[in-house]
């Protein structure tokens, strides 16, 4: 799949290999078998399968060489481990990801210090905590009529599952104090539950993340039409007539550049390099890289009370069965999401004290839901240039009244949560600095009409340029708390089967033509 050969033309090009670009390949081979389809990315493959998630790399070593490979062009920065680094001015990203070089805040505005990319095979879903939680409320896109159908659609592709931590007893009785302290007054939906994972069992029996390979399936490695090639940059989707009708991309490893015609080009990058891309390519609608937001994140950490030790035998990577992840989850009165995970589910370790017992040490995270602005945004111009010589993120971005209030009510309500379920590690929680929840959303955002607050349709089609998607957390429209990635794959699931449509109609009409 990472052959270095470019076509010269295909049906579709997909830029990205995260689990959005991935459900494009996916469904399109899926629905349009006939499809070809060629996926570039940016970064290298770092892991077996292609788009695998790293933590399930067992040697330590491999594991870090994979992170590493991730971290972009240029100088690989310093890396926070644990919101200690954070407290102490350190701004530095986790591992597997790399930051922005400047223009992350400008004068005046609160900015996005620690807003962070991955360049790899699988994007962040090389390096996610896994969590596919469904909106709720207000974070729920109310001009989809399909979207729960869509939901599903995105779980399959995911894998997601609840019963991942069945087994865990730690991860009952987190659940069982969080419920006593949260459920009163929720109905069902909303009250504490396990959370919906992207995790999988492999034939080992060994349960590890899902990433961008599982989405992939078999069904797409096996399509003789797909094709995918890393350390490929697109620096142009190339718009001929008004539509879009291929890309320039560049090798990476030669410097050639190659032009490839493609019927149909989905940009999969993330929230910041899809606006770029679509910027560098001269397609500029007015909501471009606009309504850009982020969720803060407040973390705290507490040790369960009164559990037994476990054994020394207990696994030391992948999923640790005795752990578990729990949901708190959003509501338009209480409109912040909780993760709650034990010590070695979570991106960020908790504790550096003394030995614990594994799994009883509980990180708790509320994620907020911040205040839609048109002025937030990520903007680009020609004289500032990114690693990869492309037009530069500039982040525009400040909290509301109205999201700091919303933050200190989720200072309080982590302490509150963090007494019911355990003794907490420290007396104040800590709200991480902008970016760090790596949940961008809204800068390619979908809409209804045509009318200067969105980028593209219903079906993820930019306005005024047919034949070119996006995909990603970027089009997600609403203000949300929860974590975007099953959301996102299901708008790329409705974009794709639109696609699949289209080309199918066209093969079967060529066909006929030919008959």
């Amino acid at each position: 799949m990472s052959a270095r050969q470019y076509p010269a033309s295909v049906d579709v090009v997909i830029v990205g290999s995260g689990p959005t670009g991935a459900a494009y390949a996916r469904i399109l081979s899926e629905r349009a078998p006939g499809t070809t389809i060629a996926m570039f990315e940016v970064g290298p493959t770092v892991s077996d399968p292609p788009g695998a998630h790293v933590k399930n790399i067992a040697d330590p070593a491999e594991r870090a060489r994979a992170q590493a490979a991730s971290e972009g062009p240029g100088e690989r920065g310093e890396k926070v481990a644990n919101p200690g680094a954070a407290k102490a001015g350190v701004r530095g990203a986790r591992p597997g990801t790399f930051l922005l070089d400047d223009g992350y805040a400008f004068e005046g505005e609160d900015g996005m210090p620690v807003a962070a990319m991955s360049s790899n095979v699988g994007g962040m879903s090389a390096h996610w905590t896994g969590a596919c939680p469904r909106p709720n409320d207000s974070e729920r896109i109310p001009f989809l009529p399909d979207l729960d159908e869509l939901l599903d659609e995105g779980e399959r592709l995911l894998g997601v599952r609840t019963d991942a931590f069945d087994a865990a007893p730690f991860g009952a009785i987190v659940r069982e104090r969080l419920s006593a302290a949260v459920d009163a007054g929720r109905v069902d939906r909303t009250k504490v539950q396990r959370m919906p994972l992207a995790a999988h069992r492999r034939d080992d029996g060994r349960l590890v993340w899902s990433g961008s390979d599982v989405v992939l399936g078999d069904v797409t490695r096996a399509n003789p039409g797909f094709t995918l090639i890393d350390e490929s940059l697109v620096t142009r989707v190339v718009v001929e007539g008004g539509r879009a009708s291929g890309v320039v991309v560049r090798d990476l490893r030669s410097g050639e550049q190659h032009e490839v015609a493609a019927r149909v080009v989905v940009v999969a990058a993330d929230a910041l390099r899809t606006p770029q891309l679509l910027w560098a390519s001269g397609v500029r609608p007015e909501a471009l890289g606009r309504y850009l937001n982020d969720q803060a994140q407040i973390v705290f950490a507490s040790r369960l009370r009164d559990v037994a030790p476990l054994g020394a035998d207990a696994p030391a990577t992948g999923l640790a069965e005795y752990s578990g992840v729990s949901w708190v989850p959003f509501t338009d009165d209480v409109p912040f999401h909780g993760q709650v995970m034990q010590l070695d589910a979570s991106p960020i370790p908790l504790a550096e004290d003394d030995p614990v017992v594994p799994g009883s040490i509980v990180g708790l995270g509320l994620f907020c839901a911040k205040d839609l602005q048109a002025d937030d945004r990520v903007a680009f111009d020609d004289e500032h240039l990114d690693g990869y010589g492309m037009p530069a993120p500039r982040i525009h971005y400040t909290l509301t009244a109205r999201d700091h209030e919303v933050i200190d009510r989720a200072r309080a309500e982590i302490v509150r949560l963090g007494e019911a379920v355990g003794d907490p590690l420290d007396s104040r929680p800590f709200t991480l600095p902008l970016g760090s929840s790596l949940h961008y959303q809204g800068s390619t955002r979908m809409g209804l009409a045509d009318d200067g607050t969105s980028v593209c349709d219903l079906d993820s089609e930019v306005w005024g340029v047919p034949d070119l998607f996006v995909a990603g957390n970027g089009v997600i429209p609403t203000s949300t708390a929860c974590n975007p990635t099953l959301t996102s794959v299901a708008l790329a699931v409705r974009g794709a089967r639109k696609i699949a449509s289209v080309l199918s109609r066209e093969q079967v009409a060529r066909g006929a033509a030919s008959a």
